[in-house]
């Protein structure tokens, strides 16, 4: 293909920085080294777990004989109070009535330590049971609504604005741009830091500087104000992120993050955070919840997405350090699972969840939100967990209390939020 204006845009442009990414923002920063803004800003980051997970076997109430009733081959065991039996097969308790999954070992340190919190019975008032509009419901924040075209969190950056900002101000580890950061707030999406180049490739071949000059001539000549100022920003913020030491990078403190989607996607957040380049909200998901056949108990295809969810969580961590002081992380999924397994040994679509927090700011160690109860007539239409957390008032209390948000009528709309509401996980 000729070397062509248009090649740029749909291959350079598109290619690199993804849908909703505006070039033009790159000018104010040039980036990272010549403007840091240091080791104290405020840290976001929202994990969704696509699929929806089935948080009664994520935070199992053992305290609640019903479960046990309704789950009679994929019951996470009672946490043992006199150390018969195998303990790394039983529930690790947390509170005399809650435990994590054993699956979820790497976090017990972290809820031990108050760092980490879960918000149970929470998630969407929809009784939407598909997972693409529960998902957008969510990621809008405005459920049962699908005329919203705009995330929650892009709408947060509209309504708090920053004369300094950089692109890295918001991000998405995802290889296209998640819903919860689209809308007209610049939002910068990648699948990985490593690879963060130009993706096109001129007929005759040539090494990356060779190829990165002849898009630098063509462009020098441009009689295009606009598009020859983007192409030398966007050329800047290569040559910047490659200076951090993205290739490079090592964790810190021992951290081992595991392989899979959210190990990768939250080793590279805490390079940007530690890079200082004005990260304020993070974005990353990782699927595979769906489990409608074969869910397992202890053992299956939960218990191996748990392991790898609870360490990625773990390492991310410790890898951060005394950062963590600064950062909250906030996980999510579109509903839970039905109470009762069904004949596959697996769940199926359901209503209210579980949600983790984790961070220095969180008054973690404790099992936020009222408890339903899961018997006959506390279940949501005879089948699911009953909803007694809007999920909105978790994001609320997150961006209100973390982030100091003020127009909250902007992020959240047709939602009256009132921090009478809050659970209380951030103080």
């Amino acid at each position: 293909m000729p070397l062509t204006r248009r090649y740029f845009l749909k291959s350079a442009g598109l290619s690199l920085f993804g849908v909703g990414f505006v070039p033009s923002f790159l000018r104010r920063t040039a980036f990272a080294m010549d403007h840091k803004i240091g080791g104290g800003r405020k840290v976001l980051i929202a994990i969704f777990q696509r699929g929806a997970v089935d948080g009664l076997n994520m935070v199992i109430p053992y305290g609640e004989q019903s479960y046990y009733h309704m789950r009679p081959t994929i019951a996470i065991p009672r946490p043992s109070s006199n150390g018969a039996g195998d303990a790394s097969r039983a529930g690790i308790d947390l509170d005399g009535f809650f435990a994590f999954h054993p699956s979820l070992a790497p976090l017990q340190p972290l809820f031990k330590s108050k760092q980490l919190a879960v918000i149970h019975a929470a998630g969407s008032p929809s009784n939407s049971r598909s997972h693409f509009d529960a998902q957008d419901y969510m990621e809008t924040a405005t459920p049962d609504n699908k005329s919203t075209n705009t995330g929650w969190l892009n709408r947060y950056l509209l309504a708090n604005p920053e004369a300094e900002s950089t692109p890295f101000r918001a991000v998405a580890i995802d290889p296209r741009m998640p819903m919860t950061l689209q809308g007209a707030a610049r939002a910068f999406v990648v699948n990985d830091l490593r690879a963060y180049r130009l993706m096109g490739r001129p007929t005759i071949p040539v090494t990356p500087a060779g190829e990165e000059n002849a898009f630098r001539e063509m462009y020098a000549s441009t009689q295009d104000p606009l598009l020859r100022s983007n192409a030398h920003e966007t050329f800047a913020a290569i040559r910047t992120l490659k200076s951090i030491g993205v290739e490079k990078y090592q964790p810190a403190h021992g951290a081992i993050y595991p392989k899979g989607q959210l190990g990768h996607s939250l080793r590279q957040i805490a390079q940007l955070i530690k890079a200082d380049v004005g990260l304020e909200v993070a974005f990353a998901d990782v699927g595979g919840w769906d489990n409608h056949v074969n869910e397992g108990g202890v053992d299956g295809q939960m218990a191996a997405n748990l392991r790898q969810f609870g360490s990625a969580l773990a390492a991310f961590s410790k890898d951060m350090g005394d950062r963590m002081a600064n950062v909250v992380v906030m996980t999510m999924s579109e509903f839970g699972r039905t109470a009762r397994e069904n004949g596959n040994r697996g769940t199926d679509h359901g209503h209210a969840n579980a949600m983790l927090v984790m961070g220095g700011p969180v008054k973690g160690g404790k099992v936020y939100g009222k408890w339903p109860g899961l018997k006959p007539g506390e279940l949501n239409q005879d089948r699911d967990l009953a909803l007694t957390t809007d999920f909105r008032d978790v994001f609320a209390e997150a961006v209100v209390r973390h982030l100091g948000a003020r127009k909250t009528s902007v992020i959240f709309p047709g939602f009256q939020v009132s921090p009478e509401r809050f659970r209380g996980f951030l103080g």
